[in-house]
Formats: C-alpha cells, sequence, structure tokens
C-alpha cells in the first residue's frame, strides 16, 4: 500500500518539476514546447536564461553578432532595469527573439489569472522600456510548472517553452563551465533540440558568467561544422 502512495506521490512530483516533458505537458498540447519541429537542414535552437546581465549579455550579443546567430533570451523582468533595457533593445535590433522567464518558483502557485496579469504586466513592461513586444512564450523557473500555470498562459494564449534532455549548463554542484557546456551540447544536439545556457543569475543580475560567452563562441561553429542551422524557438510580437 505504501509502496503505491510513495509511486503516486512521485509521479505528482514529476508532473510538476520533472525537466522534461511529463504528465502536465502531455495534456496541455501544443502549448508546451520542450522540441521543435524537425527541419531540413537540421536546426538546433540556443535559448539563454536569467538576463539581462550588463556584465555578461552585451559581450554574448557581440558574439552571436560576429557569428551571425540568432538565439532567444528568456528575461527576468526585475532585470529589466533603466540599465539594461539598452541591452534589450539590441537584442530586438540584433533579430534575436526576447521572452519572459522567472526568477521564482512561487508562479507555479499563482491562479490563471494572477499569472497571466502577472506576465501581461512583464511584457508591457519590457514594450515600454526597449520599444518591441516580446514573443508569446514562457519559461518558469527551474522548469517547475503546474496546471494553473497552463490555464493562465492559455488565458493570454502564450505556450511555455522547456529544453532538450540534458542539453543545457547544468553541472551538478559544481561550477559551470565553457568546457563542460561545449562538449555537452556539441555532442548531443540533434534536430528541433532546444538548448539552455545562463547569461544571467536569478539571485544575482550582475554576475559574471563568461563561460557562457566562451562556450557560445565555440559552441556556435562546431554545430554549423555539424551541419546544424541556429533558430528562435518564438517570433517577437506573436
Amino acid at each position: 500500500m505504501w509502496i503505491i502512495v510513495l509511486v503516486g506521490i512521485g509521479i505528482v512530483a514529476l508532473a510538476h518539476t520533472a525537466p522534461v516533458p511529463f504528465l502536465l505537458d502531455t495534456l496541455a498540447g501544443d502549448r508546451a514546447v520542450w522540441h521543435m519541429p524537425r527541419t531540413n537542414p537540421p536546426t538546433v535552437y540556443l535559448t539563454f536564461d536569467d538576463g539581462p546581465n550588463p556584465t555578461t549579455t552585451p559581450d554574448l550579443l557581440d558574439v552571436l553578432a560576429r557569428e551571425g546567430a540568432v538565439a532567444t533570451f528568456f528575461l527576468i523582468d526585475r532585470h529589466i532595469t533603466d540599465e539594461t533595457a539598452p541591452i534589450v533593445r539590441r537584442m530586438f535590433a540584433d533579430g534575436h527573439s526576447v521572452a519572459l522567464h522567472s526568477g521564482t518558483r512561487k508562479l507555479m502557485l499563482m491562479t490563471p489569472s494572477e499569472l497571466a496579469r502577472t506576465l501581461t504586466a512583464a511584457a508591457d513592461r519590457i514594450e515600454t522600456l526597449a520599444g518591441a513586444r516580446p514573443c508569446r512564450a514562457f519559461r518558469p523557473h527551474a522548469g517547475w510548472r503546474s496546471g494553473s500555470m497552463y490555464a493562465g498562459l492559455r488565458q493570454i494564449d502564450h505556450r511555455l517553452v522547456g529544453w532538450g534532455w540534458m542539453l543545457w549548463d547544468f553541472n551538478g554542484f559544481r561550477t559551470r563551465t565553457a568546457e563542460s557546456t561545449v562538449a555537452r551540447v556539441t555532442a548531443r544536439a540533434s534536430a528541433g533540440d532546444i538548448s539552455v545556457m545562463h547569461d544571467g543569475d536569478e539571485s544575482a543580475p550582475r554576475k559574471d558568467q563568461r563561460q557562457t560567452v566562451v562556450a557560445a563562441a565555440r559552441i556556435i561553429p562546431a554545430l554549423r561544422a555539424r551541419g546544424f542551422e541556429l533558430g528562435a524557438v518564438c517570433r517577437n510580437g506573436g
């Protein structure tokens, strides 16, 4: 009996916290995006979380510009200030996609209407400060999600965007390094994969994430050498 209970608890926990598509995502249908359609030529989608970061993001944008590559930036609302607004404006001007992110798991506990209002307000701020509206995409902190979150996204016609299994810069309890990220992404990337790296930190908005800049400079040519193109997961304003 207890085994059944524990298994049930585990399934419920995974449905909300698994870093891969699970039960809630199946029920959400096309409201959940964890993998992009396979295309010809094959495309990989680089995404960057927790910015904008005045210490790191400008240098990352320089790398992307030099390589002629597009990416998607998932921005934390409180990190968008008068100081960082020019960075967001450059994202738009350089042709990157801008989307919404969260630095807290609390959003999964909001009612659908509260979440809808919160994300709409964040999109409004980006449009006011940067002059363009982000795409209708949201990535929850650490992937923690709920049924009410999906209901709120449905109210404002947004999609929850996750990532491909292990295609990110998480390094356990060790420090993130460019070497580990490059090895993981370049070796495991396949058509339609969404990878995650961090140009910011949810609790330290100015923390230098130099490893991401170095990793991106190596990952982009390595992926192209394998025949991949680079794309954005959504279109700004739509």
